[in-house]
């Protein structure tokens, strides 16, 4: 008997949900490869075609042109949101790239960071000499040089906070009703944003939540299952619940719209897994988006905040989670800010994880239009709740002489609540 082909083996190998598509191309036009490549492979039904050709053995899993269309792919799910047949795009992207990983080595830089992300005591050393590093100001200086290098040196240049908004306190005066709630602290959130986490811990509290701690907690695993390690996902996802479920938290925050979208979504990750299938159930129903608690909240009115701001939608709190209004609540919470419209704020700006490192020149084509949009904003704020999405905006309005700055939305709610508390000690 002849030996079947990895190709030919590849057909008892199903793909869930692809049927469902019907080639309509409704997510052409949500698309940001397609818009800024205008080739159909580049597209979500392009790539549905070329995964279920790998899954019933029609493609051979080591066609290069097949892995460069599937790779450029931002995953940032508005497909989804514009699909009215509800295929399940960023599932069968995140199959198809752990089948595919299962058969190529990873590019080095992409084994290189996900090693890092799923080692605690590497990450917390690689975030403290990025912090060194930022504080010499020397990235600041050479964000504009060309290419990878300038980029990345920008993004870490993007996070640094001023004084005032680094040492920013005030007692946050709660009395708990609203149940208690863990924070997911977040390897990019923790690690280069501290002043944004503890402005989420202020302005839960505020809002009548109590805050508890989940030791042992980890990197949600959202960059290594994008990547296709699927395996390092699921034992970090493990790792999580079980932190939090010691935590005895009703809520769980994050103030990070990936690690958000991926928590929620645990349950389809360990669905597999008869030992955790239930707990990665009862865990997910309890992830919530921190304007989504803040919102349920209220929120509560803080101090005036005179600012012009723009709100840009993070991909994986509008189309992964399908949070839209919670953060405009947020916003619309603090007297004084006027919020002004973004066009297309609900396109990528090309972040998507590391995929700006891996992608750079598509990654900087889809976030050109964006930051034209922003300067003709007029808007000195960009808020948007993602890390990624923070970095990845902030250094290209480093780069191209924008005035904008970008922020967290709890970012602004906390300044609003501590203008408050400082007016009534003044009382």
């Amino acid at each position: 008997m002849t030996a079947r082909s990895p190709a030919a083996q590849a057909a008892t190998l199903p793909l869930p949900g692809s049927e469902n598509c019907v080639h309509c191309g409704f997510c052409l036009q949500a698309c940001p490869t397609y818009l800024t490549l205008e080739d159909e492979n580049d597209s979500p039904r392009g790539r549905i075609v070329l995964m279920k050709a790998l899954a019933d053995g029609a493609l051979s899993p080591d066609d290069a042109d097949v892995q460069l269309h599937l790779d450029r792919c931002l995953g940032c799910r508005a497909c989804e949101s514009a699909c009215p047949s509800g295929v399940p795009y960023g599932q069968l992207l995140e199959l198809t790239r752990e089948r595919g990983a299962a058969r190529r080595a990873l590019p080095l830089i992409v084994r290189l960071i996900l090693f890092v992300f799923s080692s605690a005591p590497l990450l917390a050393i690689a975030m403290w000499k990025a912090r060194v590093f930022r504080a010499t100001r020397i990235p600041a200086l050479l964000a504009r040089l060309p290419g990878r290098a300038g980029f990345a040196l920008a993004m870490l240049a993007s996070t640094r906070r001023s004084k005032e908004e680094s040492s920013r306190t005030y007692e946050p005066r709660g009395d708990g009703s609203r149940g208690k709630v863990a924070t997911l602290d977040g390897c990019v959130m923790e690690g280069l944003f501290a002043p944004a986490n503890r402005a989420t811990e202020r302005t839960l509290a505020v809002n009548g939540y109590a805050l508890v701690r989940a030791a042992g907690q980890r990197c949600c695993g959202a960059l290594h299952l994008h990547a296709g390690d699927a395996s390092t996902a699921r034992e970090l996802a493990k790792k999580n619940i079980a932190a939090f479920e010691r935590s005895a938290a009703e809520f769980v925050a994050v103030n990070s719209a990936g690690c958000g979208a991926m928590m929620k979504e645990y349950t389809h990750l360990l669905a597999g897994d008869a030992a955790w299938s239930d707990r990665a159930r009862a865990f997910s129903v309890k992830v919530r988006d921190v304007s989504e608690l803040l919102a349920a909240a209220g929120p509560a009115a803080g101090g005036a905040l005179p600012v012009k701001v723009v709100y840009d939608a993070p991909c994986h709190l509008l189309h992964g989670q399908r949070v839209s209004s919670p953060p405009l609540a947020v916003l619309a919470a603090i007297p004084g800010l006027e919020r002004v419209p973004l066009t297309d704020s609900e396109q990528c700006c090309g972040s998507a994880g590391i995929y700006n490192l891996v992608e750079p020149e598509i990654s900087n084509l889809v976030l050109a239009p964006k930051l034209a949009n922003i300067a003709a904003s007029g808007a000195p704020v960009v808020a948007t709740g993602n890390p990624g999405c923070l970095m990845q905006i902030g250094a290209g309005l480093l780069r191209s002489g924008g005035v904008a700055q970008c922020r967290h939305p709890v970012e602004l709610l906390d300044a609003s609540y501590a203008r408050r508390s400082a007016a009534n000690s003044h009382i």
